[in-house]
């Protein structure tokens, strides 16, 4: 495992245990429902399943159609926010 995958897990675990991930997961639902992102990838999936037909799509159409769009629409505003959090927790909480 390398470095960068040894911090990462090590930050997550972290999150995890002082429940600082179910709080940034609630308000990333928040703020992606706020700005329409959550409306915007439902048309997409709509856009797909008409494309393909309903009988013809799967999940997994739906999901690989629609995930790198939906990453592109998340604005950049919410990402910026998510990191400072994120940063704001690991300063606070660092050993």
């Amino acid at each position: 495992m390398s470095k960068e995958s040894q911090m990462r897990a090590a930050i997550n675990q972290k999150l995890i245990e002082m429940g600082e991930r179910e709080r940034l997961k609630e308000l990333l639902r928040a703020k992606l429902i706020e700005c329409g992102w959550r409306d915007q990838l439902k048309a997409l999936c709509k856009e797909v399943i008409k494309e393909k037909g309903i009988e013809n799509v799967t999940v997994e159409d739906l999901v690989a159609g629609v995930t790198p769009k939906g990453r592109a629409l998340v604005p950049d505003s919410v990402k910026k926010e998510l990191l400072q959090r994120i940063r704001a927790f690991l300063a606070q909480h660092s050993t």
